[in-house]
């Protein structure tokens, strides 16, 4: 039996999303303290080494951000046989994100909608977590990344040194970077993806970090306009990022119905041709290599992304309807 599909799945899904998702949370953390029980129940981790912006992954599929934004359950997510995992997004000051409800499932769909707005407890908790965790025997050997938005409060025009803040704080403690100006539920933030945002933003990180240099990759919308998409990512080339997330989540809720619809951003399986067409469209005009994310629900998703051009994958709408079989399965 999977054990997700056959029993975890039915009880998680008996309780709201985002109830399921903090009850998810605590079981793993739970089990960050005791890894190996999870190897048990789920068998070996998947091996296929992969080398990419410099750092070593045991294989290509990656958990996205907006799953563990506070890094509470690292060790859990490396047993269960992630390559890599991104925490966040995390801004510079603690905020409670949005009003609840902000999280919506659809499962007819195999979709998610959320409005989640950036909840966290800030660069400084996070990087107290994380330094914990270092000095522990369970730090996670496989790549660490750190997603970094805007706090809300901050106004656009200081973006640039909000940014920086949590990049300072967080920097020794990530083995890499994700600038993400492409959340569509903070106010704004996703007019920081125009040339002039993003080249001051990246001017910022790159200036104080000088020659020492952490991977940084930048996470685009997949509802960027043909052009828009392409000056982001020359921008991004010029600043001496090393990588591009494709994508985030979409604004174009065509799949849902009007009486069931929700503001925010959707994911999962009605985002996977638009992700993919941003993919294409960023392969052919930029030499920056390119993580592949958003409506991978299954195996050929995850094979279909290699192909045309990714060099790795990130799940999280498909790990919430399929569970750690996905990662085996991919």
């Amino acid at each position: 039996m999977n054990l997700y599909r056959g029993i975890l799945r039915p009880i998680f899904f008996r309780f709201s999303a985002e109830v399921a998702h903090e009850m998810a949370l605590s079981f793993l953390k739970a089990f960050s303290g005791a890894p190996g029980l999870l190897r048990m129940m789920w068998g070996a981790s998947p091996s296929y080494p992969v080398d990419f912006t410099g750092l070593r992954f045991p294989n290509p599929i990656g958990l996205a951000a907006g799953m563990d934004k506070d890094a509470v359950a690292l060790p859990a997510w490396e047993a269960l046989g992630f390559g890599f995992v991104e925490v966040g997004t995390i801004t510079a000051l603690a905020q409670p994100g949005n009003p609840k409800p902000r999280l919506f499932r659809y499962p007819e769909k195999r979709a998610l909608v959320n409005r989640m707005g950036f909840n966290n407890e800030g660069c400084e908790a996070v990087a107290r977590r994380l330094e914990k965790l270092r000095a522990s025997s369970r730090n996670p050997r496989i790549p660490v990344g750190i997603n970094i938005g805007k706090s809300k409060v901050t106004p656009l025009e200081e973006a640039a040194g909000d940014y920086l803040k949590s990049y300072r704080r967080l920097y020794e403690l990530g083995d890499y970077f994700v600038v993400n100006v492409s959340s569509p539920n903070t106010p704004g933030l996703r007019s920081l993806q125009a040339a002039d945002g993003l080249e001051k933003i990246l001017g910022e990180l790159r200036g104080w970090e000088g020659e020492k240099r952490k991977p940084l990759w930048v996470k685009l919308a997949p509802d960027l306009a043909r052009e828009d998409a392409v000056a982001a990512a020359r921008v991004a080339e010029a600043m001496g990022v090393d990588a591009l997330v494709a994508t985030n989540t979409t604004l174009d809720h065509g799949a849902l119905l009007p009486g069931e619809d929700q503001v925010g951003g959707l994911s999962g399986a009605p985002l996977r041709e638009r992700a993919r067409e941003m993919l294409v469209l960023l392969r052919s005009e930029t030499g920056l290599p390119i993580v592949a994310s958003g409506g991978m629900m299954n195996r050929d998703d995850a094979l279909d992304r290699l192909r045309i051009g990714a060099g790795l994958v990130q799940v999280y709408t498909g790990f919430i309807y399929e569970g750690p079989a996905l990662l085996r399965q991919m």
